[in-house]
């Protein structure tokens, strides 16, 4: 598996011969291209064509977020694996009403249920969220009775809204409460680092869509519309809950990332550079970790799981296998 490489300070990415290098007043730092799929940048940084001409034929994606953490854009290197097949047949799902409201049914079943497999860890550990599963559950069965893709999208942020009740309670952390879902500008310390968790989600599955044959423009649960990307919004949904949710609460459990690591702008409250690198660390080893696939019978790695989830995608839209969204066991 190819590493992600996260850059935080400002300074020069430069090509030398066969290999990439990050250079600033602390120095050198080469990067193995070999081993490197994608780079994000949380700094000021200069480059040339000469250096992303070289990361096109490595095929090396480069990502960028602002002073606050938001992802802005990528340097998305020429599609390798794009498919002129696949795209049609990506069209074909998302025009079809039925078709595209069918997989859109399954990501919210998905992301729906990796919710309560949440909550359920949490009430296993003696935390009150009993009423929280039991109003995920009710909504669950009304996943099927949507008709059209406006009326789902209401009814998972209803979901949601429950599972986003339960976080005082499994935080017990008077000093990140949630309130309410608060996204540009985040108004409180967890709403920051849900909307940082989330941005770095969306990315990740950006990353890995570009290594299927997959667009990532044409979404179905988002509207595919002027919008740059919306598939890797669809898959990062599945996701969210059992990876970048499940992360903040360990870090605050072990308080690896306490009220102190925040600051105030005028953009709202943002993380400061130490939690985004504890963050960023705690996710990269989070993606690395390994769980047992029972319909593929050996273990295979979080980030794994997500170019699963695209291959199943894959299989449904060319009629070989119909597809299921991941569900989480644990």
């Amino acid at each position: 598996m190819k590493k992600t490489i996260y850059i935080f300070s400002s300074g020069e990415l430069s090509r030398k011969d066969n290999t990439i290098y990050f250079e600033n007043d602390e120095g050198r730092r080469f990067i193995p291209v070999e081993d490197t799929g994608e780079i994000m940048v949380f700094g000021e940084l200069d480059f040339n064509k000469k250096l992303l001409e070289f990361l096109s034929v490595k095929e090396i994606t480069l990502h960028f977020f602002n002073y606050h953490g938001y992802y802005m854009g990528s340097f998305y290197p020429r599609e390798h694996l794009n498919s002129g097949y696949m795209i049609l047949k990506q069209a074909e799902y998302y025009l079809d009403e039925e078709k595209r409201l069918a997989i859109a049914q399954e990501f919210v079943h998905g992301a729906s249920k990796n919710i309560r497999q949440v909550l359920k860890y949490y009430h296993g550990r003696e935390k009150n969220v009993d009423g929280n599963i039991k109003a995920v559950e009710n909504l669950l069965a009304a996943i099927e009775e949507c008709k059209e893709i406006s009326a789902l999208m209401a009814l998972e942020g209803n979901i949601r809204d429950h599972y986003y009740q339960a976080f005082d309670e499994i935080v017990g952390n008077p000093d990140f409460t949630f309130q309410e879902r608060s996204r540009r500008p985040p108004k409180n310390h967890l709403n920051t680092l849900i909307s940082f968790g989330n941005s770095l989600m969306y990315t990740i599955c950006l990353s890995e869509i570009y290594k299927t044959h997959l667009d990532p423009r044409i979404g179905y649960l988002h509207a595919t519309n002027f919008r740059r990307f919306t598939l890797n919004l669809d898959i990062a949904e599945i996701f969210k809950p059992i990876i970048v949710d499940r992360l903040i609460f360990t870090l605050l459990g072990k308080k690896m990332i306490t009220k102190d690591d925040f600051e105030r702008s005028t953009e709202g409250i943002m993380l400061k550079e130490r939690a985004k690198k504890c963050f960023v660390e705690n996710l990269d080893e989070k993606l690395k970790t390994t769980i047992n696939h029972r319909d593929i019978g050996r273990p295979v790695s979080y980030r794994r799981l997500i170019r699963l989830e695209l291959y199943k995608l894959e299989k449904h839209l060319i009629g070989e296998k119909e597809y299921r969204a991941f569900v989480a066991r644990w």
